[in-house]
């Protein structure tokens, strides 16, 4: 499982997880828009490390757990922040905060029951990736003072919160078949 760690995709999913406390730490230093172009960079890569593993064949189960792992603790992260911080409206951040933590209780509940993985669904991808725009786009919008970029991030946003909460019901349906057929 070790040697499967180190291919050229799940490196880019390890390098991912790295930069994520230098987001946080230009969060800390007031750099939101700077944060907010880190978070672009995090978000940008994500497809990188799922194309690479297809193209060059190295897909494996640690990759289908790295790749989904720094999206969620990318978004987790950058909305607690962006919370924190005040460059999230609150309804927002709490919407999105809800919706993780349901998400994590019933991925607990599926790994209780004998349920390792479900696979991605392209709504869960296009929803992160809406999110991460709308996300990074409040924080670039509001650190750099650029009103039109706070516009996108709603534009981004609302669609990325409801496409978020849909597919977090198929994965409710997924997780119970899975759970069906692992008992």
């Amino acid at each position: 499982m070790i040697k499967d760690l180190w291919n050229v995709p799940n490196v880019v999913s390890l390098l991912r997880l790295a930069l994520i406390p230098g987001f946080v730490w230009l969060v800390a230093a007031g750099e939101h828009g700077w944060a907010g172009v880190l978070l672009g960079v995090i978000g940008a890569t994500d497809w990188v490390d799922g194309y690479l593993a297809r193209r060059l064949d190295q897909v494996t189960e640690i990759g289908k757990f790295l790749d989904p792992l720094a999206d969620r603790i990318a978004v987790i992260v950058a909305v607690i922040a962006g919370l924190a911080s005040g460059v999230l409206p609150s309804w927002f951040a709490i919407t999105l905060i809800v919706r993780e933590a349901l998400m994590a209780v019933g991925a607990a509940y599926g790994w209780s029951k004998g349920v390792t993985r479900l696979d991605v669904r392209w709504i869960g991808k296009a929803a992160t990736m809406a999110v991460y725009m709308s996300v990074g786009f409040f924080y670039i919008g509001r650190g750099f003072d650029v009103d039109a970029v706070v516009a996108a991030a709603y534009v981004f946003g609302l669609p990325g919160l409801i496409l978020y909460y849909v597919v977090g019901i198929q994965y409710f349906g997924d997780m119970k078949k899975a759970i069906s057929v692992a008992n």
